[in-house]
């Protein structure tokens, strides 16, 4: 795109921006951080693409004077990689919140057709997970095991092996969503269907409880990183379907660059997953309710906690020392 048409098509944007920094007007709080994000985009747009362009000197004070409103008293976080948890991502799952809430809709959706289906046909069970797979784990329920087929194997082989499993998965999630994000419904349509069928087998067979206090364990982080992953394939997906005043390719390079940011950020919760599959889950059987169920309890929370309502307390956050 030439310069003179980024100009063009975003300066009402920087002008609206401009004008609710100097001029303390905040109509619309959630507008106002949605488009100090955009703000920093399109400065990292020009600097890549006008690295001689006056337009760079001009985001780059709106962005300052936007920094020093928004941080205002506060001493500046030196540790790049703590702020990107601690407010560069938060500011981003709020800005693109309804995407995460798409894909829990259609988690939920599809984890519900895996488990009718398994109710209502005798073989789906077998036709998703595997000849095998069931056989072993009628098996391992007669034998008072249930979950025993998370237990094989040594902790560190099973836990390696396990992380880097679920970052193919996410990392496929996200990549798939560049064709308009069905790439990303699709694995999210594999997943929950097993998981759906999966869950429906443990209770057809009277042991749904102790497949709930031990693979969930590791599940619940496992799961939900699953679902933010996929929230950011379709924020990709969504980037080329609908660029906006921005060009396709430009859309989707944003689309792109913060989408890879929303991946990143549940690699942790991912490699915490692996962990507990392969050091902790493999004693839920003789743990007590109480450190199981505390357990599950706790990590759900940790990763709920994160994307779900810390993005709230930041963005007002931000919002608060924006007005100061």
């Amino acid at each position: 795109m030439r310069e003179v048409s980024f100009i063009k098509q975003n300066k009402e944007k920087w002008l609206s921006f401009e004008n609710a920094i100097y001029n303390n007007d905040f109509k619309d709080p959630d507008q106002l951080a949605s488009q100090y994000i955009h703000l920093i985009n399109d400065l990292a747009y020009a600097q890549t693409y006008y690295p001689k362009s006056k337009v760079i000197d001009y985001l780059n004070q709106l962005a300052a004077k936007a920094y020093q409103k928004i941080y205002k008293n506060k001493r500046e976080d030196t540790n790049r990689i703590l702020s990107f948890w601690k407010t560069e991502v938060p500011l981003i799952c709020y800005q693109y919140r309804t995407f995460i809430y798409v894909a829990f809709i259609i988690f939920f959706t599809f984890t519900f057709i895996g488990a009718i289906s398994a109710a209502n046909d005798g073989e789906f069970v077998r036709s998703i997970l595997g000849d095998d797979y069931v056989n072993q784990t009628l098996v391992n329920i007669e034998s008072g095991d249930p979950v025993a087929v998370y237990k094989s194997g040594s902790n560190w082989g099973s836990f390696i092996g396990i992380t880097i499993n679920n970052l193919q998965v996410g990392v496929l999630s996200f990549i798939l969503g560049v064709f308009g994000g069905i790439g990303t419904v699709y694995i999210l349509f594999q997943n929950c269907i097993m998981l759906g069928s999966f869950q429906y087998f443990f209770y057809e067979k009277g042991v749904f409880w102790e497949s709930v206090r031990g693979i969930w364990i590791h599940g619940a982080m496992e799961i939900f990183a699953i679902i933010i992953e996929a929230a950011a394939g379709l924020l990709l997906g969504a980037s080329i379907l609908f660029p906006g005043t921005h060009s396709r390719f430009t859309s989707f390079k944003q689309g792109a660059k913060t989408g890879i940011k929303i991946l990143i950020s549940t690699f942790p919760f991912t490699f915490s997953a692996g962990f507990l599959e392969g050091f902790i889950t493999r004693y839920s059987n003789v743990m007590p309710n109480w450190l199981s169920v505390g357990i599950i309890i706790i990590t759900l929370s940790i990763i709920s906690f994160y994307y779900l309502m810390y993005p709230f307390q930041v963005q007002k956050r931000v919002t608060k020392n924006i007005r100061s």
